[in-house]
């Protein structure tokens, strides 16, 4: 099990810093690599097994980042190369006393290396750095146009509302975002009033 790996670098966005990561993470020891033969279906043979991935990363000597899965299986000959978390990620940023402030959950993904996109699935989660939260069931991040979009129907949390839609368009750190069609605002005090509400009911 790959433990921690290090890079000194400036600043990183939440998003891309997971490439750099899954190439470290090639090497764990704990692999499994499929043995040597004819291989009838490259599309659904891995090539590579690897489980209880956890790596931390550090900048400038302080820990900043961290990101675990379950397992991955990496699909270089297929088609379509891919690396596929079949039960998802975790990933984290931590400010200078440790505290997480920014995370991404999924409980699907996989990334299409050759193509540079991430498609996360299954009760995706993601909040920023100024902890907004959004929550969605189709993300996708194409790394050559440096945005994060979804189609899918989408609520962001905010520290004063919640806002839901339908589809959605951002930048790599979830800091500059555009909701494609917004179906509903809802105020946080209403929100919290409504669910104290059904709770004595």
């Amino acid at each position: 099990m790959c433990r921690s790996s290090k890079i000194h670098n400036g600043a990183i966005s939440v998003v891309p810093v997971l490439v750099f990561v899954i190439c470290l993470i090639q090497s764990c020891s704990n692999s499994k690599p499929v043995t040597e033969g004819k291989v009838e279906n490259r599309n659904t043979t891995p090539s590579l097994v690897a489980h209880d991935i956890s790596t931390v990363i550090s900048d400038s000597g302080i820990t900043r980042y961290r990101i675990t899965s379950p397992e991955m299986l990496i699909f270089d000959k297929a088609e379509r190369s891919n690396w596929l978390f079949p039960k998802g990620l975790h990933f984290e940023r931590f400010d200078e006393t440790y505290k997480a402030d920014a995370q991404i959950d999924c409980k699907w993904a996989i990334y299409y290396d050759i193509e540079k996109l991430w498609i996360l699935k299954d009760s995706v989660r993601c909040t920023n750095i100024s902890g907004e939260t959004f929550s969605t069931d189709v993300l996708n991040w194409d790394e050559n146009q440096q945005k994060i979009y979804s189609d899918a129907p989408i609520s962001i949390t905010k520290k004063t509302m919640i806002i839901n839609g339908i589809g959605f368009e951002s930048n790599q750190m979830l800091t500059k975002y555009r909701i494609n069609k917004v179906t509903g605002v809802l105020p946080i005090d209403s929100a919290e009033e409504t669910d104290s509400i059904n709770n004595q009911q």
